[in-house]
Order: C-alpha cells, then structure tokens, then sequence
C-alpha cells in the first residue's frame, strides 16, 4: 500500500515538473513582454529548480548563421523625433551593430 502511494506521489511530482518547465519553455518563445511578465510572478525557487539558463540559451538561439544578413528591425531614436530601420540605413552604407551595456 505505501509503495503504491509512494509512485503514485512521485508520478504526480514528475508530472507537475515537466508541466512547469514545458510552461517555461513555452513562455520563453513568446515576446519579451510576456515572458516579462510570466517571469515577474515566479518565485525565485524555479531558478534552482529548473535548467533555466540552458532552457534561456536554447530557446533564444535562432536561426542565423555567420554571413547570413541581420534581420530587418526599427527602432524609436532616442529624442522620440521619429525612427531608424535597419534596411534603410543598410542601403546608404554598411552598418555594424553593437550590443551591450555602457552602465
């Protein structure tokens, strides 16, 4: 009797993880705003809990290759006075795009 509880407990347990890192993965392949605000409401346990950074890592990773072109974006420049598009300026002369934090 006990041994049937016991599986039927861990049963319930894997099922419960794997719900909740399929709900993680999935959430990771929605738009920063609503995985913002899925994450926002989880608590820090999931960190420890889950291979988040591996999931993170795989989740976005996309599809481009060395010398594939950048994808097309536009974004609002910083006085708000309208915006740039990557193609646009891409057409007049070669662009380099630089990310990371200057802070």
């Amino acid at each position: 009797m006990r041994r049937r509880l016991l599986l039927r407990v861990v049963a319930a347990m894997l099922v419960l993880y794997l719900g909740g890192a399929g709900f993680i993965w999935w959430s990771m392949h929605q738009p920063p705003e609503v995985f913002g605000r899925v994450i926002k409401k989880m608590p820090g346990v999931v960190f420890l809990l889950f291979p988040f950074e591996t999931m993170w890592t795989q989740a976005r990773a996309g599809t481009l290759k060395v010398g594939d072109p950048a994808p097309d974006f536009s974004l609002i420049k910083q006085d708000k006075s309208g915006s740039v598009q990557l193609s646009a300026l891409n057409r007049q002369r070669p662009v380099v795009l630089i990310f990371g934090s200057y802070t």
